[in-house]
């Protein structure tokens, strides 16, 4: 009888061990809907060692990349919504996508529950360092001079990348083609690789390649103080101010506890003067911009974008 309850009592607390263990640091998957390498990729790795020291817990990032992101919001809402799963979503995508593409696009903005934007990238002309082009001028004649043979490598279909490439042939009266890759990570490959001429990217594609890369201009309204040499469009000629803002978002289950909680947790993180200073290092730009803004940002952005889509001719 004695052997019988001791093994009741350590069965239960073998029991009570398991349920302990498996609800502490469970993890928290964040569903990043490109490949790996790029600045959706980049930033979720640099939150990662903040969030456990101030949480105590993991997010352990997994990657679903395709369409430009599309596959992975696509499928968005059929993750749990109890906060265990976050995606990350990036804009212009999940506007320009649903108006240039429609049904094709797999979702509706709508249908992307965005909770929070924590960092903004401008767009940047790049070529490999071994380039004969120096500047943007000198890549414009070439491709007035062999129409559709410059090719731009850049991060997704209808993506903020491709977006500057479409404005650039309609500003610079030229026609170039777009190829789009699976996130940023592959298309820094494909313009080192030399596969292309030159990569439709990001600001922060220089910071992080260094010298084996080079900026011809940059998509902000003024010179980047980490790039004080690179000029912008708009001194060069061309009024293009864009980029991509990077955040995330939950399943539409997730209650409106769980959208303020985690919002608070990115919002939390995002206020580390060390994760900060390294945001801006990588040439990122910190905007805070919580579940609270969201709706208001929200309906700033599809407004924007859809006069934007107008101007390009995507929609009438």
């Amino acid at each position: 009888m004695k052997l019988k309850t001791f093994i009741n009592k350590f069965l239960a607390t073998i029991s009570l061990l398991v349920i302990t263990l498996s609800g502490a640091n469970a993890g928290v998957t964040n569903i990043i809907p490109f490949g790996p390498g790029g600045e959706s990729d980049v930033t979720a790795r640099m939150q990662q060692p903040y969030y456990k020291s101030i949480y105590n817990d993991d997010i352990v990032v997994q990657y679903k990349p395709g369409g430009g992101g599309s596959v992975g919001w696509s499928s968005l809402n059929s993750e749990k919504g109890d906060g265990s799963v976050i995606m990350g979503v990036n804009l212009p995508h999940i506007i320009m996508q649903p108006i240039a593409k429609g049904d094709k696009a797999g979702y509706k903005t709508e249908d992307v529950n965005v909770f929070s934007f924590f960092h903004y990238t401008p767009d940047a002309i790049l070529v490999e360092a071994s380039s004969p082009y120096n500047s943007l001028a000198e890549l414009i004649n070439f491709a007035k001079n062999n129409p559709g043979k410059l090719t731009f490598s850049g991060s997704g279909t209808y993506s903020a990348n491709h977006l500057l490439t479409i404005s650039l042939n309609q500003k610079a009266n030229i026609k170039t083609t777009y190829v789009p890759f699976k996130g940023t990570g592959a298309a820094v490959q494909a313009l080192l690789g030399k596969q292309v001429v030159a990569e439709a990217g990001y600001s922060t594609v220089a910071a992080k390649q260094g010298s084996k890369v080079r900026m011809l201009a940059v998509a902000s309204e003024s010179r980047l103080p980490a790039y004080p040499d690179v000029p912008t469009f708009k001194e060069l000629g061309f009024d293009i101010v864009s980029g991509a803002y990077r955040g995330y978002a939950l399943p539409k289950s997730a209650s409106a506890a769980t959208v303020k909680e985690w919002s608070d947790r990115i919002m939390k993180i995002n206020s580390d003067p060390k994760f900060k200073k390294q945001m801006e290092d990588g040439a990122f730009v910190v905007v805070n911009i919580g579940h609270d803004q969201i709706d208001d940002f929200m309906k700033q952005q599809q407004a924007a974008n859809e006069a934007i889509a107008k101007e390009l001719g995507l929609i009438k």
